[in-house]
Formats: structure tokens, sequence, C-alpha cells
């Protein structure tokens, strides 16, 4: 039994790393059902300060993801439109173009939302488009880190 719980924390964790360029996995849901299965199979009773750490940490996930894509647009000059676009465009792009639907999902839904909502330039929308994946990486990488520390610091509790 010791041996299938591990296989799937371990899966788990590999899942939120996925999640990571496949936005339609819930990343920190699955790191959080890692420790779930942990607490199932072992026991819930890990550190009061472990699990208040984990709390922050799953706070942060859900609010990187949010700012970087609000910086990457905003700082690239693009609106709110740009924004939305470019979000709905990461959902919807690996869907459409496997694999590279994940950098052009963000860009083309940035582009796109610019120019037909705000009437921007071409260029103007293109560079909403380079800001928004910009947005993406910085979110992919930040989410990366704070996942990284969240499974450290389980292992450190256990």
């Amino acid at each position: 039994m010791e041996v299938i719980a591990w296989v799937l924390i371990i899966a788990s964790f590999i899942i939120a790393f996925i999640g990571l360029v496949y936005p339609i996995i819930p990343s920190v849901l699955f790191i959080l059902a890692g420790f779930t299965v942990y607490g199932l199979f072992y026991s819930f009773s890990l550190p009061w300060w472990f699990w208040a750490i984990e709390i922050l940490f799953v706070v942060l996930l859900f609010a990187a993801d949010t700012v970087s894509n609000l910086i990457g647009v905003k700082k690239f000059g693009g609106s709110k439109a740009g924004m939305w676009g470019s979000t709905i465009g990461l959902l919807i792009g690996p869907f459409v173009i496997p694999f590279a639907g994940i950098l052009l999902g963000p860009f083309l839904g940035a582009v796109i939302a610019e120019l037909i909502v705000e009437r921007t330039s071409v260029q103007q929308a293109i560079r909403t488009g380079i800001g928004s994946v910009v947005g993406f990486l910085t979110s992919v990488a930040a989410k990366g880190v704070i996942q990284v520390v969240m499974i450290v610091i389980f292992f450190i509790a256990i």
C-alpha cells in the first residue's frame, strides 16, 4: 500500500507541473491532491506551520497567474480587452493548435481582441500579443518556483 500511496502522490505532483504549461489542468489542486493522498494513507497530522505556509502559497499561485498576465499586457500597452483575449486564447489555443497553441493562443487572442474591441493599430495589437506571451511565460516561471517550494516544504514537514 505504501508504494501505491507514493505513486499517487508523485503522480499528482507531476500532473501539477504539466498544468504549468497546459492551463486547463488546475496545478494547485493536484498539489493539494498529493497532500490529501498522503493524509489518507498516513496522517493529516502535519505541523500547523506546514498548513499555514501551504495555504499562503495556494493564494499566491492564484494571484501569480492573474497578476503576471495583467502586467505583461499592460506593460506592452494593452487594454482590458487584450487581457481577456489573451486569457481566452490561453484556454482555447492548446486545443485548436496542439503544442504551439500554448504560445500562439494568448498571442492571437490578445491581438484579435485589441484589433476588434479597441480598434488599435496592427503594430500596437502585436505589441500587446507579445506582452501576453511574456506575461504567460513569467507566470509559468513564477508558479513553477512556487510549486517546487511547496513540494520541498511538504517533504521537510513529513
